[in-house]
């Protein structure tokens, strides 16, 4: 992708997410700004991930995955999930266990437990489809990413 195209997309802000998934007794997890609702009825939620990424593999075979919508004070969580190893990133992460037994990143302002219901191509990414079985949210201010920055929504009219 250019330079320029990337500097355009990034003036679209999004929330920031860590998406786990649980595989063979070990977690596995990434940083994920292309979480989105799709339905309601049923519940069904998308993000996207990278074609080449070695967490692609883990969460197909688990069947499922979360997603942890990120509070404002988790930017360098974030970080943490999209620089370290496997093993590195959930090292001294505070974590708690949804029904399925994936990891909820401890003070997510929502998180969304989902079973895998379809995968599209798309270019150099898969769009991964999920059935939401089970969720929360909390009080707070989610984590927003723009032009490279994490920062949190103003005030909304």
């Amino acid at each position: 992708m250019s330079r320029e195209l990337r500097n355009a997309l990034s003036c679209f802000a999004t929330g920031v997410t860590v998406i786990t998934a649980r595989h063979e007794g070990q977690d596995y997890g990434l940083t994920c700004s292309s979480f989105n609702s799709v339905s309601l009825e049923p519940a069904i939620v998308l993000w996207s991930i990278n074609r080449t990424s070695s967490t692609k593999q883990p969460i197909l075979e688990s069947g499922g995955y979360t997603v942890s919508v990120l509070a404002v004070e988790h930017s360098e969580l974030a970080m943490k999930f999209c620089r370290d190893s496997h093993q590195e990133r959930f090292r001294g992460v505070e974590i708690q266990r949804a029904p399925s037994g994936r990891a909820i990143i401890e003070g997510a302002v929502a998180w969304f437990d989902c079973d895998l219901n379809g995968v599209v191509s798309a270019g150099d990414h898969d769009i991964l489809l999920g059935k939401v079985t089970d969720f929360h949210s909390q009080q707070g201010n989610g984590l927003v990413f723009e032009r490279s920055r994490f920062g949190k929504v103003g005030e909304v009219a």
